[in-house]
Protein backbone atom coordinates (compact mmCIF):
# COMPACT_ATOMS: atom_id res chain seq x y z
CA UNK A 1 0.00 0.00 0.00
CA UNK A 2 1.32 3.50 -0.75
CA UNK A 3 2.46 5.98 2.03
CA UNK A 4 -0.10 8.47 0.16
CA UNK A 5 -2.84 5.58 0.99
CA UNK A 6 -1.66 4.93 4.03
CA UNK A 7 -1.79 8.28 5.60
CA UNK A 8 -5.54 9.04 4.04
CA UNK A 9 -6.84 6.10 5.71
CA UNK A 10 -5.40 6.95 9.11
CA UNK A 11 -6.89 10.41 8.62
CA UNK A 12 -10.36 9.00 7.98
CA UNK A 13 -10.56 6.10 9.99
CA UNK A 14 -9.20 7.22 13.52
CA UNK A 15 -9.24 4.45 16.29
CA UNK A 16 -12.62 4.38 18.12
CA UNK A 17 -13.00 1.68 20.11
CA UNK A 18 -10.32 1.46 23.34
CA UNK A 19 -10.69 1.07 27.14
CA UNK A 20 -8.18 3.73 28.01
CA UNK A 21 -6.31 7.01 26.35
CA UNK A 22 -3.41 5.41 26.81
CA UNK A 23 -4.53 3.04 24.31
CA UNK A 24 -5.35 5.54 21.89
CA UNK A 25 -2.67 7.90 22.22
CA UNK A 26 -0.15 4.43 21.80
CA UNK A 27 -2.18 3.75 18.33
CA UNK A 28 -1.73 7.28 17.10
CA UNK A 29 1.78 6.83 17.73
CA UNK A 30 2.25 3.51 16.39
CA UNK A 31 0.22 4.68 13.13
CA UNK A 32 2.35 7.86 12.79
CA UNK A 33 5.02 6.16 11.19
CA UNK A 34 3.15 6.76 7.99
CA UNK A 35 4.21 10.76 8.70
CA UNK A 36 0.25 11.56 10.63
CA UNK A 37 -1.30 11.01 13.53
CA UNK A 38 -4.20 13.13 12.18
CA UNK A 39 -5.01 15.47 9.05
CA UNK A 40 -2.95 18.36 9.22
CA UNK A 41 -0.43 17.05 11.84
CA UNK A 42 3.37 15.36 11.16
CA UNK A 43 5.33 15.93 13.73
CA UNK A 44 7.23 18.75 12.32
CA UNK A 45 8.05 19.65 15.46
CA UNK A 46 10.48 18.62 17.30
CA UNK A 47 9.65 19.75 20.73
CA UNK A 48 7.86 17.97 23.35
CA UNK A 49 4.64 20.08 25.20
CA UNK A 50 5.55 22.93 23.49
CA UNK A 51 2.25 24.91 24.52
CA UNK A 52 2.74 24.16 27.99
CA UNK A 53 -0.21 21.84 28.35
CA UNK A 54 1.36 18.98 30.45
CA UNK A 55 2.56 19.24 33.47
CA UNK A 56 2.56 15.99 35.75
CA UNK A 57 5.08 16.70 38.38
CA UNK A 58 3.51 19.99 39.94
CA UNK A 59 1.95 23.24 38.67
CA UNK A 60 4.33 25.34 40.70
CA UNK A 61 7.60 25.13 42.64
CA UNK A 62 9.70 27.52 44.85
CA UNK A 63 12.93 27.97 45.79
CA UNK A 64 14.94 26.97 42.64
CA UNK A 65 18.40 27.61 42.37
CA UNK A 66 19.63 25.02 40.65
CA UNK A 67 18.52 23.42 37.39
CA UNK A 68 15.68 20.37 36.76
CA UNK A 69 12.51 19.42 35.77
CA UNK A 70 9.79 21.40 38.37
CA UNK A 71 6.46 21.50 36.93
CA UNK A 72 5.60 21.24 32.89
CA UNK A 73 7.01 18.47 31.45
CA UNK A 74 10.31 18.26 29.45
CA UNK A 75 10.88 22.04 30.05
CA UNK A 76 14.01 22.27 32.49
CA UNK A 77 14.85 25.38 34.53
CA UNK A 78 17.20 26.61 36.94
CA UNK A 79 21.08 27.37 36.57
CA UNK A 80 24.21 27.81 38.95
CA UNK A 81 23.88 30.81 41.82
CA UNK A 82 21.64 33.41 39.56
CA UNK A 83 18.85 33.96 42.34
CA UNK A 84 15.93 32.13 43.79
CA UNK A 85 13.33 31.44 41.40
CA UNK A 86 9.55 30.42 41.57
CA UNK A 87 8.04 28.18 37.99
CA UNK A 88 4.70 28.10 37.88
CA UNK A 89 2.05 27.09 35.15
CA UNK A 90 -0.49 29.81 34.34
CA UNK A 91 -4.06 29.97 32.73
CA UNK A 92 -2.88 33.00 30.77
CA UNK A 93 -1.91 33.32 26.93
CA UNK A 94 -1.97 35.36 24.03
CA UNK A 95 -5.57 36.16 23.16
CA UNK A 96 -6.74 34.38 19.57
CA UNK A 97 -3.43 32.07 19.96
CA UNK A 98 -5.17 28.77 20.85
CA UNK A 99 -3.06 28.44 23.54
CA UNK A 100 -4.45 28.23 27.03
CA UNK A 101 -1.40 27.38 29.38
CA UNK A 102 2.16 29.34 29.65
CA UNK A 103 5.23 28.58 31.80
CA UNK A 104 6.38 31.11 34.15
CA UNK A 105 9.42 32.03 36.38
CA UNK A 106 9.51 34.52 38.97
CA UNK A 107 12.92 35.85 40.32
CA UNK A 108 12.21 36.09 44.16
CA UNK A 109 15.67 36.81 45.82
CA UNK A 110 17.86 39.05 43.21
CA UNK A 111 21.30 38.92 41.66
CA UNK A 112 21.79 42.09 39.91
CA UNK A 113 25.93 41.55 39.78
CA UNK A 114 26.25 37.62 38.77
CA UNK A 115 29.52 36.09 39.13
CA UNK A 116 31.40 35.06 36.05
CA UNK A 117 29.82 31.37 36.05
CA UNK A 118 26.45 32.39 37.16
CA UNK A 119 23.47 31.38 34.62
CA UNK A 120 19.57 31.04 34.39
CA UNK A 121 18.18 29.09 31.55
CA UNK A 122 14.89 27.47 30.98
CA UNK A 123 15.72 24.74 27.93
CA UNK A 124 14.31 21.53 26.49
CA UNK A 125 16.50 18.54 25.57
CA UNK A 126 16.65 16.72 22.35
CA UNK A 127 17.72 12.59 21.87
CA UNK A 128 19.54 12.60 19.12
CA UNK A 129 17.45 9.77 17.20
CA UNK A 130 14.95 12.05 16.82
CA UNK A 131 17.13 14.56 14.90
CA UNK A 132 18.72 12.62 11.93
CA UNK A 133 16.21 14.72 9.59
CA UNK A 134 18.38 18.20 10.07
CA UNK A 135 21.66 16.36 8.45
CA UNK A 136 23.40 18.21 10.97
CA UNK A 137 27.97 17.33 9.87
CA UNK A 138 26.92 16.71 6.10
CA UNK A 139 26.67 18.74 3.11
CA UNK A 140 22.85 18.68 3.10
CA UNK A 141 22.45 20.31 6.59
CA UNK A 142 19.27 22.17 7.40
CA UNK A 143 18.23 25.00 9.12
CA UNK A 144 16.12 25.30 12.26
CA UNK A 145 13.79 27.51 12.92
CA UNK A 146 12.11 28.48 16.43
CA UNK A 147 8.84 30.30 16.96
CA UNK A 148 7.41 31.48 20.40
CA UNK A 149 5.00 33.64 22.20
CA UNK A 150 7.06 35.61 24.99
CA UNK A 151 6.29 37.81 27.97
CA UNK A 152 8.20 39.65 30.14
CA UNK A 153 7.70 42.68 32.69
CA UNK A 154 11.68 43.23 31.79
CA UNK A 155 12.23 44.79 28.23
CA UNK A 156 15.35 44.59 26.45
CA UNK A 157 17.77 41.55 24.66
CA UNK A 158 17.22 38.07 24.94
CA UNK A 159 19.03 35.03 23.75
CA UNK A 160 17.86 31.60 22.50
CA UNK A 161 20.62 29.05 21.60
CA UNK A 162 21.25 25.84 19.97
CA UNK A 163 23.54 23.81 21.87
CA UNK A 164 25.42 20.61 20.23
CA UNK A 165 26.42 18.06 23.00
CA UNK A 166 27.86 15.72 20.78
CA UNK A 167 30.23 17.89 19.44
CA UNK A 168 30.55 20.86 21.59
CA UNK A 169 29.13 23.43 19.42
CA UNK A 170 26.84 26.19 20.16
CA UNK A 171 24.61 29.15 17.63
CA UNK A 172 22.63 32.15 19.41
CA UNK A 173 20.53 34.46 18.46
CA UNK A 174 18.85 37.48 20.03
CA UNK A 175 15.13 38.48 19.89
CA UNK A 176 13.65 41.58 21.82
CA UNK A 177 11.19 42.17 24.35
CA UNK A 178 9.75 45.31 23.02
CA UNK A 179 6.22 45.79 25.41
CA UNK A 180 6.59 45.13 28.82
CA UNK A 181 3.85 42.53 29.94
CA UNK A 182 2.84 42.34 26.75
CA UNK A 183 2.57 38.89 24.90
CA UNK A 184 4.77 39.25 22.17
CA UNK A 185 5.49 36.48 19.16
CA UNK A 186 8.86 35.88 18.07
CA UNK A 187 10.72 33.83 15.37
CA UNK A 188 14.34 32.73 14.77
CA UNK A 189 16.24 30.91 11.85
CA UNK A 190 19.62 29.31 12.96
CA UNK A 191 21.79 28.46 10.38
CA UNK A 192 22.68 24.93 9.40
CA UNK A 193 25.81 23.37 10.26
CA UNK A 194 27.67 21.26 8.06
CA UNK A 195 30.56 20.10 10.90
CA UNK A 196 29.72 17.45 13.81
CA UNK A 197 26.75 14.76 13.08
CA UNK A 198 24.39 14.31 15.56
CA UNK A 199 24.79 10.55 17.19
CA UNK A 200 21.50 8.51 16.25
CA UNK A 201 20.70 6.95 19.55
CA UNK A 202 18.66 7.80 22.76
CA UNK A 203 20.54 10.15 24.30
CA UNK A 204 21.32 13.81 24.63
CA UNK A 205 22.53 15.17 21.54
CA UNK A 206 20.89 19.18 21.28
CA UNK A 207 19.76 21.05 23.39
CA UNK A 208 17.19 24.59 23.16
CA UNK A 209 18.06 26.96 26.07
CA UNK A 210 16.30 30.18 26.08
CA UNK A 211 18.87 32.15 28.43
CA UNK A 212 17.49 34.31 30.95
CA UNK A 213 21.03 36.16 32.63
CA UNK A 214 24.51 34.95 32.99
CA UNK A 215 28.16 36.14 33.72
CA UNK A 216 31.09 37.16 32.06
CA UNK A 217 31.72 33.58 31.12
CA UNK A 218 29.11 33.38 28.55
CA UNK A 219 28.70 36.94 27.72
CA UNK A 220 32.55 38.66 28.28
CA UNK A 221 33.08 38.76 24.43
CA UNK A 222 31.93 40.29 21.38
CA UNK A 223 29.83 39.88 19.01
CA UNK A 224 26.99 37.36 19.85
CA UNK A 225 27.77 33.99 18.29
CA UNK A 226 25.53 33.91 15.59
CA UNK A 227 27.22 31.13 13.38
CA UNK A 228 28.30 27.74 14.81
CA UNK A 229 31.64 27.50 16.64
CA UNK A 230 32.70 26.92 19.86
CA UNK A 231 33.80 30.02 21.80
CA UNK A 232 32.24 30.28 25.45
CA UNK A 233 32.28 33.98 26.10
CA UNK A 234 30.35 35.16 22.84
CA UNK A 235 27.34 32.50 23.62
CA UNK A 236 25.00 34.98 25.27
CA UNK A 237 26.66 38.63 24.80
CA UNK A 238 23.87 41.40 25.50
CA UNK A 239 21.84 38.93 27.69
CA UNK A 240 19.50 40.92 30.47
CA UNK A 241 19.48 39.91 33.04
CA UNK A 242 15.91 38.85 34.57
CA UNK A 243 17.63 38.18 38.33
CA UNK A 244 18.35 41.71 38.15
CA UNK A 245 15.77 42.64 41.04
CA UNK A 246 12.47 40.38 42.41
CA UNK A 247 9.14 40.10 41.12
CA UNK A 248 10.76 40.03 37.53
CA UNK A 249 9.34 37.55 35.28
CA UNK A 250 9.32 35.73 31.99
CA UNK A 251 6.67 33.96 30.32
CA UNK A 252 6.27 31.68 27.15
CA UNK A 253 4.15 29.57 25.51
CA UNK A 254 3.60 27.84 21.93
CA UNK A 255 7.06 26.97 21.70
CA UNK A 256 7.83 25.24 17.99
CA UNK A 257 11.55 24.36 16.48
CA UNK A 258 11.53 22.93 13.15
CA UNK A 259 13.52 22.03 10.07
CA UNK A 260 13.90 24.64 7.30
CA UNK A 261 13.94 28.45 7.17
CA UNK A 262 9.75 28.52 7.61
CA UNK A 263 7.97 29.18 10.67
CA UNK A 264 4.91 27.08 10.14
CA UNK A 265 1.29 27.37 11.66
CA UNK A 266 1.73 25.82 15.76
CA UNK A 267 1.38 22.04 15.71
CA UNK A 268 -1.08 21.07 17.93
CA UNK A 269 -1.89 17.35 18.84
CA UNK A 270 -4.29 15.81 20.81
CA UNK A 271 -3.89 15.70 24.38
CA UNK A 272 -3.27 12.18 25.14
CA UNK A 273 -1.02 11.94 22.22
CA UNK A 274 1.05 15.05 24.50
CA UNK A 275 1.09 13.39 27.31
CA UNK A 276 2.21 9.84 25.82
CA UNK A 277 5.24 11.91 24.42
CA UNK A 278 6.11 13.35 27.59
CA UNK A 279 5.50 9.92 29.44
CA UNK A 280 8.67 8.53 27.39
CA UNK A 281 10.44 10.51 30.05
CA UNK A 282 8.64 10.64 33.02
CA UNK A 283 5.55 8.62 34.38
CA UNK A 284 3.65 8.41 37.55
CA UNK A 285 0.94 6.21 39.43
CA UNK A 286 -0.88 9.04 40.98
CA UNK A 287 -3.93 10.92 39.37
CA UNK A 288 -2.67 13.03 36.55
CA UNK A 289 -3.50 16.48 39.02
CA UNK A 290 -1.78 15.19 41.59
CA UNK A 291 2.28 16.19 42.60
CA UNK A 292 3.85 12.97 43.86
CA UNK A 293 4.83 12.96 47.36
CA UNK A 294 4.19 10.89 50.47
CA UNK A 295 1.46 11.02 52.57
CA UNK A 296 0.78 13.62 55.27
CA UNK A 297 1.08 11.53 58.04
CA UNK A 298 1.90 7.86 59.26
CA UNK A 299 -1.55 6.46 58.48
CA UNK A 300 -2.45 7.71 55.58
CA UNK A 301 -1.52 8.74 51.44
CA UNK A 302 -1.93 11.88 49.64
CA UNK A 303 -3.65 10.20 47.54
CA UNK A 304 -5.86 6.97 46.77
CA UNK A 305 -3.60 3.73 45.85
CA UNK A 306 -1.56 3.38 43.18
CA UNK A 307 0.23 -0.58 43.12
CA UNK A 308 -2.26 -2.98 43.95
CA UNK A 309 -0.48 -6.48 44.90
CA UNK A 310 -1.33 -9.49 47.46
CA UNK A 311 1.34 -10.19 49.93
CA UNK A 312 2.17 -13.74 50.73
CA UNK A 313 3.70 -14.96 53.64
CA UNK A 314 6.05 -12.04 54.73
CA UNK A 315 6.85 -10.35 51.36
CA UNK A 316 4.45 -8.95 48.38
CA UNK A 317 5.69 -9.73 44.60
CA UNK A 318 3.29 -7.72 42.90
CA UNK A 319 4.69 -9.21 39.71
CA UNK A 320 5.70 -7.23 36.70
CA UNK A 321 4.39 -3.39 36.21
CA UNK A 322 4.33 -2.61 32.51
CA UNK A 323 4.24 1.42 31.62
CA UNK A 324 1.89 2.85 29.89
CA UNK A 325 4.60 4.15 27.46
CA UNK A 326 8.26 2.58 26.83
CA UNK A 327 10.62 4.89 28.55
CA UNK A 328 13.89 6.29 26.78
CA UNK A 329 16.15 3.87 29.18
CA UNK A 330 15.70 2.18 32.15
CA UNK A 331 14.24 4.70 34.87
CA UNK A 332 15.10 5.06 37.82
CA UNK A 333 12.03 4.44 39.62
CA UNK A 334 10.85 6.35 43.29
CA UNK A 335 8.49 4.83 45.65
CA UNK A 336 5.87 6.89 47.84
CA UNK A 337 3.35 5.77 50.66
CA UNK A 338 2.82 7.74 54.29
CA UNK A 339 4.74 10.11 55.43
CA UNK A 340 7.50 7.56 56.09
CA UNK A 341 7.13 6.13 52.69
CA UNK A 342 5.99 2.93 53.84
CA UNK A 343 2.77 1.24 51.68
CA UNK A 344 -0.55 -0.28 53.48
CA UNK A 345 -2.02 -3.32 54.10
CA UNK A 346 -4.53 -5.26 56.16
CA UNK A 347 -3.90 -8.55 57.91
CA UNK A 348 -6.63 -10.55 56.75
CA UNK A 349 -9.23 -10.36 53.81
CA UNK A 350 -11.79 -9.31 56.42
CA UNK A 351 -10.24 -6.91 58.74
CA UNK A 352 -10.82 -3.27 58.43
CA UNK A 353 -7.78 -1.69 60.13
CA UNK A 354 -5.05 -0.62 57.95
CA UNK A 355 -1.56 -1.68 59.17
CA UNK A 356 2.00 -0.16 57.24
CA UNK A 357 5.20 -2.07 55.75
CA UNK A 358 8.17 -1.60 57.43
CA UNK A 359 9.77 -0.27 54.41
CA UNK A 360 9.33 1.60 51.38
CA UNK A 361 8.05 0.14 47.89
CA UNK A 362 11.00 -1.76 46.23
CA UNK A 363 11.99 -2.13 42.80
CA UNK A 364 14.21 -5.09 40.56
CA UNK A 365 14.13 -5.75 37.12
CA UNK A 366 13.55 -2.59 35.94
CA UNK A 367 13.63 -2.01 32.25
CA UNK A 368 12.33 0.57 29.34
CA UNK A 369 8.85 -1.88 29.13
CA UNK A 370 8.48 -2.10 33.53
CA UNK A 371 9.17 -3.42 36.25
CA UNK A 372 9.05 -5.60 38.98
CA UNK A 373 8.04 -4.42 42.79
CA UNK A 374 8.53 -6.37 45.80
CA UNK A 375 7.08 -5.47 49.36
CA UNK A 376 7.82 -6.79 53.41
CA UNK A 377 5.61 -6.59 55.34
CA UNK A 378 5.65 -7.87 59.20
CA UNK A 379 2.68 -10.26 59.14
CA UNK A 380 2.32 -13.57 57.73
CA UNK A 381 -0.68 -13.13 55.65
CA UNK A 382 -2.22 -12.90 52.33
CA UNK A 383 -3.79 -9.04 51.80
CA UNK A 384 -3.68 -6.18 49.50
CA UNK A 385 -0.95 -4.05 49.46
CA UNK A 386 -1.42 -0.47 48.38
CA UNK A 387 1.70 2.15 47.20
CA UNK A 388 2.99 4.66 44.61
CA UNK A 389 5.87 4.94 42.23
CA UNK A 390 7.52 7.45 39.83
CA UNK A 391 9.33 6.56 37.33
CA UNK A 392 11.84 9.28 35.29
CA UNK A 393 14.26 8.44 32.40
CA UNK A 394 14.28 12.26 31.53
CA UNK A 395 17.52 13.74 29.59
Amino acid sequence: MSKARDMAEIISTPPSIYSTDAEVAATYLTQSSASTIYKGSNFRNLIINGDMQIAQRATSVASITVGGYHTVDRWNFGGDSLGTWTMSVENDAPTGSGFRKSAKVLCTTADASPAAGDYIVFLQRFEGQNLQQIFKGTSSAKELTLSFWVKANVTGTYIAELSDIDNTRTVSKSYTVSASATWEKKTITFPADTTGAFDNDNALSLQLNFWLGAGSTFTGGSPLQTSWGTTTNTRVTGQTNLASATNNYWQITGVQLEVGSTATEFEFLPAQVELALCQRYYEKSFPYATAPQNGPNSTSFVTTLGVLGYVSGNSMQVGFLKFTVQKRIAPTMTAYGNSSGQTKYRDSITSSTDLWSVSALQFYAISESGVTLYQNVVNNVVVPVQGHWVADAEL
